[in-house]
């Protein structure tokens, strides 16, 4: 019952109130459940959740995590059960032009394939209901399960969560133009009829965006106007990372003065013009190497002549070059952003859709990185950005203190931690 109210308190007032009980009473001894997990076949969105789900396989309890086949490898290495199910949304190799220009373009199919994982997903989990729903922010079918099984449901965020004001602030003026057409129409009148057949009341942009409760697997530092987010739904654990000696290791060349790594994630990285700006930015620099990964889109014959100085892969261990690296420049996904925080290396961000703009901004103004929009990202301003940032003490000074913050955030034990609370307050 301590644990329970700890729990209810929400938090930060609820960690403490958590911690306390673990002081006195000894680690929740949390009686093993089946806990499950969903997601999309995407990388940021599955990634950021395996050393969660590693952890609470490893405390005892039995994890399913519901993804496409995909990703079923990664997901077993983790002791969870793959649960497999079929999506119709591009598979995370697919050309990025696939999830086409507009806002409904990428909202759609989302939608789209919810509608029809569901059935596949109340079938898979037919007799062997769980006891807590765990759940990406893109997985919609999880909120309706956990609604159909009444059982608590918890959202793992890979990026940053809605503050009051968001929806008058941002979500309403960029959705303005899209819900006058009739396409926008359509698409709202369908989402509200899954969720009624489901029976489910809420409005289609409070079941996406407002969680009942959400654990925030960013470090409060990304967050816009984290001061104005509310602690009894969100609470930020921060990176949950752990042992990525399994993705491969690489070592920094003997005798470079200097190391960096460009990478735009795995989705958006069919920029053959921007690569090659990147070459004549770092390529000629003495005593610079460059790591320059490409993705599986763009033809390393597309770079033209490259310098022995560049080394060209569709795909390196990010968190282990990050670690011997100078400079990143990145995409500004939540997951290299908080990757580049957490090994305190300065950043040139140049975003290339969804939140990669905000996280580039919220860089930018802890000072520790530079935005460069893609259309402004030219060589000689990626090579100006990068030799102020790589000597400047006073942007070594922030990363430092941010990496330092980031630590005690708590990560993939508190996560696990707030997880089982959830369990004890339903047991309650």
């Amino acid at each position: 019952m301590v644990a329970a109210a700890a729990r209810g308190a929400g938090g930060a007032r609820g960690n403490r109130l958590y911690e306390t009980y673990r002081l006195v009473y000894g680690p929740v001894m949390t009686s093993p459940a089946h806990i499950a997990m969903f997601s999309v076949a995407a990388h940021g969105h599955v990634n950021p959740s395996l050393e969660v789900i590693r952890e609470l396989v490893a405390r005892g309890h039995r994890v399913t995590y519901a993804i496409p086949p995909a990703f079923a490898e990664k997901v077993a290495a983790t002791g969870a059960e793959p649960k497999p199910w079929n999506s119709t949304l591009p598979g995370p190799d697919a050309d990025p032009e696939a999830w086409g220009t507009t806002l409904l373009d990428n909202v759609e199919p989302f939608l789209d394939d919810a509608i029809q994982a569901l059935p596949q997903l109340v079938d898979a989990y037919e007799g062997d209901e769980p006891d807590l729903v765990l759940h990406d922010i893109a997985s919609y079918p999880a909120r309706v399960l956990g609604h159909r099984w009444n059982v608590p449901v918890v959202s793992l965020s890979p990026c940053m969560v809605a503050w009051e004001g968001y929806e008058q602030e941002v979500a309403e003026p960029m959705w303005e133009e899209p819900k006058r057409t009739e396409r926008g129409r359509a698409y709202y009148a369908r989402f509200h009829a899954w969720l009624e057949e489901n029976g489910i009341t809420l409005h289609p942009d409070h079941f996406a965006g407002r969680p009942d409760r959400s654990l925030v697997l960013i470090p409060r530092a990304l967050q816009p106007n984290a001061d104005r987010v509310d602690p009894t739904t969100y609470t930020f654990v921060g990176a949950c990372q752990g042992d990525r000696s399994q993705e491969g290791e690489w070592k920094r060349p003997e005798g470079a003065g200097k190391v960096v790594l460009v990478s735009l994630g795995s989705s958006f990285t069919k920029q053959p013009a921007f690569y090659r700006e990147c070459v004549k930015a770092f390529g000629d620099l003495p005593g610079w190497h460059v790591v320059l990964q490409i993705g599986r889109h763009v033809d390393p014959a597309e770079l033209g002549d490259v310098p022995e100085s560049v080394e060209v892969r569709s795909w390196v261990p990010q968190l282990a070059v990050l670690q011997q690296a100078d400079l990143f420049v990145t995409h500004a996904g939540a997951g290299g952003s908080q990757e580049g925080l957490a090994t305190a290396t300065p950043m040139i961000a140049v975003p290339q859709a969804v939140d990669q703009f905000g996280n580039a901004d919220m860089l930018q103004g802890l000072g520790v990185a530079r935005h460069l929009p893609a259309e402004e990202a030219t060589a000689e301003a990626l090579r100006t950005a990068a030799l102020v940032l790589v000597d400047d003490p006073e942007v070594a000074r922030r990363l430092s203190e941010i990496r330092e913050r980031m630590a005690g955030e708590g990560g993939t034990r508190q996560a696990a931690d707030l997880i089982e609370a959830e369990l004890e307050a339903a047991r309650a």
